[in-house]
């Protein structure tokens, strides 16, 4: 038999006294763990994306995307148009909202042409005939040092003229 480690309390090892303080310590820390995670399942920290419509006689527009985000987090937005007429020369004109702290990945389907409008992404998307719909899809990665929030405004215009307007917020956390 291994001789009594002199060092070593057995009823503190063994049966635990004198630890009641750090199991509920412990438990306390499990149980904040799994708050977390609950809150996330319910997706209180972002990343389910939210719809919102804008319509004129025109053309209705609408954009899914999250509402709130993580740093680092890649996500879609889906720019949905239906043209109500003929659009002739169609434009996406995306403010500030959409490109501040965040990488553009991709686009698809490509514009014909991506300029900047007065500090603000435009896209010509082309010709939509009446009662068709173009759906442009943009990819994004939240840049992890972003906090806070922003207003993201999107614009559809046939040429100079703008037929629908939406704004919508964005919030990034940390």
């Amino acid at each position: 038999m291994a001789p009594k480690l002199d060092s070593v309390n057995l009823a503190r090892a063994r049966e635990s006294r004198g630890r009641a303080r750090e199991v509920w310590v412990r438990r306390a820390g499990l149980v904040v763990v799994a708050a977390i995670v609950v809150l996330a399942l319910f997706n209180v920290f972002g990343q389910a994306p939210g719809e919102a419509t804008a319509s004129s006689p025109a053309a209705t527009l609408t954009v899914l995307s999250p509402a709130r985000v993580r740093g680092g987090l890649l996500f879609e937005a889906r720019f949905t148009i239906v043209a109500h007429q003929e659009l002739k020369q169609t434009a996406l004109v995306l403010g500030r909202g959409w490109a501040e702290g965040m990488t553009i990945n991709t686009l698809e389907p490509s514009p014909s042409q991506e300029t900047s409008d007065n500090g603000r992404l435009s896209f010509q998307l082309g010709d939509i005939p009446a009662g068709k719909m173009f759906v442009f899809y943009m990819q994004f990665q939240v840049n992890p040092v972003t906090v806070g929030s922003r207003s993201q405004l999107a614009e559809v215009l046939d040429g100079p003229i703008r037929l629908v307007s939406l704004t919508r917020h964005m919030t990034v956390l940390p």
